[in-house]
């Protein structure tokens, strides 16, 4: 098995996996975008019949509107946004993210003790949803239209990735600790003490760097509701792309095993 053979299987898988978090995040978190758009222009929308300060002309909601639709004709529509935009986003992450984590896969086969290539594809999968998906989901979780202000979304969505790049570093190193230790103290020690420093690391990672909250009145249970459909959806898909990774993986590993049985086999007779 070559390292093309499973970046191939990585494309397949994510992009089945990008089509199955499709599928989820538009019957469950969706609406809750719908939900948090309704409130967001609900707020932003000024009381009719306001005046302006003495001596300032008045003017009309349908005149401010007719100025300003040429701007508005030039947005994309939410129906596209939700349905052609929500399936090219998902499709194409989890493509990219199947395809790295094959070729994570690749590099660690046969390096993870005594696992065969299903149990190291399995392990290499689980452990990119933890440090990529839920450890930075649980310090700077997604949130909705209408919660935080467009002037910190660069700072924010800094903050996100540096969280998500240690996250992704202290994992590998983990992982390669674990292997080294593997001889020493055995699986099942090297598996606790590399999982025990991840998460010294990470835990004090997090707590070094600033929380954001930028919240304001925004109702609590559509935050919630909104976030818990977010992880499901990223659990969703690294969910569909381990199985059907480790799936490829394994059948291929099985006939190449069959293969090498047969030309022993017949280097015997």
């Amino acid at each position: 098995m070559t390292p093309r053979t499973f970046l191939v299987h990585g494309l397949v898988a994510g992009l089945v996996a990008g089509i199955a978090a499709f599928l989820i995040a538009y019957v469950v978190a969706e609406p809750q975008i719908d939900t948090a758009i309704a409130l967001e222009e609900a707020a932003s929308a000024a009381p009719a019949g306001h005046t302006h300060a003495e001596g300032t002309p008045a003017h009309s909601h349908d005149e401010e509107e007719a100025g300003h639709s040429h701007g508005q004709e030039a947005e994309v529509s939410r129906d596209t946004q939700s349905t052609w935009g929500l399936a090219t986003g998902t499709i194409l992450f989890g493509t990219v993210i199947g395809g790295a984590t094959a070729l994570a896969a690749a590099f660690a086969l046969g390096r993870l003790g005594s696992l065969g290539a299903r149990g190291s594809t399995a392990t290499i999968t689980l452990v990119g949803f933890v440090a990529t998906a839920l450890v930075p989901f649980l310090k700077y979780p997604s949130t909705p239209p209408a919660v935080g202000s467009g002037d910190t979304i660069g700072e924010r969505t800094g903050l996100y990735f540096a969280f998500w790049a240690i996250s992704l570093a202290a994992a590998v190193i983990a992982v390669v600790a674990a292997r080294r230790l593997h001889e020493r103290i055995g699986g099942f020690n090297a598996m606790v003490v590399a999982a025990l420093g991840y998460l010294v690391v990470v835990l004090a990672v997090g707590l070094a760097l600033p929380t954001v909250n930028e919240l304001g009145a925004f109702p609590a249970d559509t935050l919630w509701y909104f976030r818990r459909e977010s992880l499901v959806t990223l659990a969703g898909l690294w969910a569909v792309l381990g199985v059907v990774l480790t799936g490829l993986v394994g059948r291929d590993a099985d006939k190449a095993l069959a293969d090498q049985r047969r030309r022993e086999a017949a280097a015997a007779l």
